[in-house]
């Protein structure tokens, strides 16, 4: 698989600034298939960066309700993979380049 097909993009959130900051680690959505040893050789394939250590977790979907004049509108967020990715002293991404 190539390094465009396991990630799907970088989540942008004060937690994930903050821990970007702190930690060196980096947030991202990737594809629900892919695993631990994937995601490190995209990352690294992707930005040119060592990386040191890759969590998972699998982000439920919620319920959500919204109040319209036809009444209630009920649906749902899909599920998703998140992968967090400690890079090495030194190493940097920068996510805000393309904006």
């Amino acid at each position: 698989m190539k390094p465009t097909d396991i990630l799907i993009k970088p989540i942008l959130s004060e937690k994930a600034n903050a821990q970007q900051e702190k930690l060196r680690r980096y947030t991202f959505k990737v594809v629900r298939a892919a695993n631990k040893l994937q995601i490190k050789q995209a990352i690294e394939a992707f930005y040119g960066i060592t990386v040191v250590d890759v969590n998972t977790v699998v982000v439920p979907g919620k319920n959500k309700t919204r109040y319209t004049k036809a009444g209630f509108i009920k649906g749902k967020k899909s599920s998703y993979k998140k992968a967090l990715v400690t890079v090495a002293e030194g190493d940097t991404i920068d996510l805000y380049a393309n904006i």
